[in-house]
């Protein structure tokens, strides 16, 4: 099947399961990849939209995905003028709960529903049946729980390899993506393949954090490393792991990015 630039009405069977905002290059003819965007907790696909239009990957048709689940405004402290009009908020994990060992929402929340959504409606169905797109066409870039999320899915592929049906015929998916970032985002234990003799995921990828990161402490990096071949990391000079707002912290992303661009 040849590959096609994907249009707005190929998404539209994914509603009311899964929103999404299209950002398309400035010539859309000229798309050879493309990067899927999961914002943080508590936020939405604008913001990730308008982040992948400021960074303007050259070629690059991007995704902006809206978390599975609403996230009640009071869990984020906001103002009661907040909590009238629709949610502005989501989450992407199965439920709400609460770690025992800090009383904080559990980073892995488990990630089903969302794997289901994205992976094998938008990734496979979509993506892959509809448009004719390779996963090593495509980029994941996440933010928080969405960076969880993303090296989540770049996690569970490497033994997820299935057979799609397209328009003219058969064909299996790949094991890989072109490339993941996670900002501040750990690999949920939930997305690891339970299989003792697994191959570690062949998904080159981006983690970046505060110097006193929680989230991506020592262990979760080892982890990473245990799982997937190629790990890069940055560890900021600021403390906490908040979206890049500097050129020093976003070059090392975008380099990545051009890399990851250029390969295959």
């Amino acid at each position: 099947m040849p590959t096609r630039i994907p249009k707005l009405e190929d998404f539209a069977h994914l509603e009311p399961s899964l929103k999404i905002s299209l950002v398309f290059p400035e010539v859309p003819e000229t798309t050879t990849s493309i990067l899927i965007l999961f914002h943080g907790l508590g936020d939405s696909e604008a913001s990730f939209a308008a982040f992948a239009k400021s960074i303007n990957l050259p070629g690059t048709l991007s995704i902006s995905v809206r978390g599975i689940s609403p996230l009640p405004p009071a869990l984020l402290g906001l103002p009661e003028i907040d909590l009238a009009g629709p949610t502005k908020h989501f989450h992407w994990g199965d439920d709400l709960t609460l770690s025992p060992a800090t009383g904080d929402l559990d980073p892995d929340p488990g990630f089903s529903k969302a794997r289901e959504l994205v992976l094998e409606k938008l990734v496979r169905e979509t993506l892959v049946g509809r448009c004719g797109w390779e996963t090593n066409d495509i980029l994941l870039f996440g933010f928080g729980q969405g960076g969880s999320l993303a090296l989540g899915l770049a996690s569970r592929l490497r033994h997820d390899e299935k057979v799609v049906d397209v328009t003219d015929g058969e064909r299996t998916t790949g094991t890989a993506f072109k490339g993941a970032v996670s900002i501040g985002g750990q690999l949920p234990f939930s997305m690891i393949p339970t299989l003792s003799a697994r191959d570690k995921a062949r998904t080159p990828v981006l983690v970046c954090y505060g110097r006193n990161s929680e989230s991506l402490d020592g262990d979760a990096v080892e982890l990473l490393k245990k799982e997937f071949f190629d790990v890069r990391e940055v560890k900021w000079r600021k403390p906490d792991d908040g979206m890049p707002k500097s050129r020093e912290e976003m070059l090392p992303i975008m380099q990545f990015l051009a890399e990851r661009l250029r390969a295959w």
